[in-house]
Parts: structure tokens; sequence; C-alpha cells
């Protein structure tokens, strides 16, 4: 048995909009909740293989996080490898549906390996859906506000 969260956002921006965050790996400090900074980013990220390296953490507990992409399909699926020793590894799938002129963005997370796998459960999965929530807000926000910037130029 494996922890699972999955969460779901209306977002307000097409697809491509999304898309173009999730698709520049300096960003993912703005929306990603606990990310401190952005250590690198592969200069070919998000294709498979790339990598992103990250700080997570709040005050004094921090870490260094990599991210590798295992899978991208671009305006349409992105999912990662989230790996911070010796807490092990998850995996991170993000899927954008097209719903109008907005985006349907589904997010799934579970561990692969290390202590997250025992830790399954309802305190586990719902203070990761918590955090995930928190992370689509973000993003949701920022999409939108590109969007409508997009506009007033256009």
């Amino acid at each position: 048995m494996f922890s699972l969260a999955r969460n779901r956002r209306l977002i307000l921006s097409t697809p491509s909009e999304v898309w173009s965050l999730l698709s520049d790996g300096h960003r993912y400090g703005e929306w990603v909740t606990g990310t401190q900074r952005v250590l690198a980013a592969d200069p070919h990220w998000p294709q498979v293989g790339a990598r992103l390296r990250v700080r997570v953490g709040a005050g004094p507990l921090v870490l260094d996080d990599t991210c590798v992409v295992r899978i991208c399909e671009p305006e349409r699926r992105l999912e990662l490898e989230a790996q911070a020793e010796p807490f092990g590894a998850a995996r991170i799938a993000m899927k954008l549906v097209p719903w109008g002129d907005a985006t349907l963005f589904v997010l799934d997370w579970h561990a692969l390996r290390g202590p997250g796998i025992r830790m399954h459960g309802l305190p586990v999965d719902y203070l990761v859906e918590v955090r995930n929530g928190m992370m689509l807000t973000k993003l949701a926000r920022i999409a939108v506000r590109e969007h409508d910037r997009t506009l007033q130029r256009g």
C-alpha cells in the first residue's frame, strides 16, 4: 500500500498558458509549496530525463530535492519523480485537461520508496492533499494573472 493524494483544480487559463509555467523550471519556487529556492534546472527542462534541483523546507529544517522528468507530453501531461534522500521518492503526476477556455488540472502524488510507503493513511494523505491544494491555488493565481495581462496587452 502507498500514500496517495489526488487534487483537482479548474484554472481559468488555457492548457498552453498553464504549460508555460510547468515548462519553466526556474519558476517552480513561485508555486510549489515548501520550495525555498530553485538551485538548478537543466536547460532542456521538461524533456524526459531533465532534472530540477530545489531546496525545500521550513526554518532550519531544509533539504535539497531533485525532480526528474519521467513522462512529458507537452500541454497535456508531466510526471516527475521527486527524490529527497534520505526520505525516499515520490511520483508527482500532473495532467492538463482542456475545459472550454480553461484547464482542469489533476495532480496525483504517491510515495515510490522510503518511509512514505509505510506512512500511508488518513493523516499523511490529508496533509499531502492540503499541501498540494495550496500549491494548485498558487499555480492557478499565477496562471490567471498572466492570462489577464495577456488579454490587457492584446
